[in-house]
């Protein structure tokens, strides 16, 4: 891998967290543990940053004493270009899960897909957070910790969705940090796919991520989700950086 590569990675990395920005966050041995509550895995595990040195025994403990302490079972999400934990997460019995894919592209290498019917807000509506909740099944804690969420993101934003019989049937949001878009949060209603709703939704955010001078995108997807990749390729997401997977620590015996 080369420097400029690294830092590309790295960069990406800290973009994506303040993206998806968690309730709370403590620094252990180079090593972020990141807290919010409810499912979503990238805001309830200990996420690496840049130069850490920590001895992998000493992470692990201190991570494990943070989630036990808050009620959660310890999560840690491990990037290919951090994988030095492996071994004695695999010593310790903790299950894989969840393998991501990170894309990268140039604002100028992605595709010019405009809609009229698109609408860009920078904060969402009540609407906008209603169908984001029913697309993705949340219940009541969930909608709250998503509430909390956004109000946390940094940074221009914008939040697009399309709509079709008066109702919202796609959307997105993306927040821009250091000249880099970060794609978050692609939904389409199970009613309305395969009718282009979600490339004309998330070409309406690369537009204006456009107009608001980002000079590139990034997103991450999961690796065993064809349509989602196909969608991404079709608007010009064709560099794979990196991937990252979970690793869960086992139940314990009772």
């Amino acid at each position: 891998m080369s420097a400029g590569d690294d830092d590309l990675n790295w960069q990406i990395e800290q973009a994506c967290r303040e993206g998806w920005p968690a309730a709370t966050e403590t620094v252990v041995d180079g090593w972020l543990p990141r807290r919010s509550g409810g499912r979503i895995r990238r805001t309830n595990s200990a996420n690496p940053l840049r130069g850490r040195r920590g001895a992998p025994d000493a992470v692990i403990d201190a991570a494990e004493a943070f989630y036990i302490g808050h009620g959660q079972t310890p999560l840690f999400r491990v990037p290919d270009i951090a994988g030095e934990l492996e071994a004695a997460l695999d010593h310790r019995g903790y299950q894989p899960e969840g393998g991501t894919i990170h894309l990268h592209a140039g604002i100028g290498d992605l595709a010019e897909v405009r809609d009229e019917q698109v609408t860009v807000s920078p904060m969402p509506g009540e609407d906008w957070l209603t169908a984001r909740f029913r697309m993705g099944a949340f219940d009541d804690a969930e909608r709250r910790i998503f509430r909390e969420m956004t109000g946390l993101v940094l940074g221009d934003r914008a939040f697009v969705s399309y709509e079709r019989d008066s109702e919202i049937a796609a959307l997105a949001y993306g927040v821009i940090r250091n000249g880099l878009l970060v794609v978050e949060s692609v939904e389409t209603d199970g009613r309305f796919r395969q009718q282009g709703l979600g490339r004309k939704t998330v070409g309406g955010l690369i537009d204006w991520a456009r107009r608001a001078g980002a000079s590139a995108a990034c997103l991450q997807v999961v690796a065993d989700n064809m349509p989602a990749g196909a969608l991404y390729a079709s608007l010009g997401f064709s560099r794979e950086l990196y991937r990252y997977h979970y690793r869960r620590k086992p139940h314990e015996p009772r």
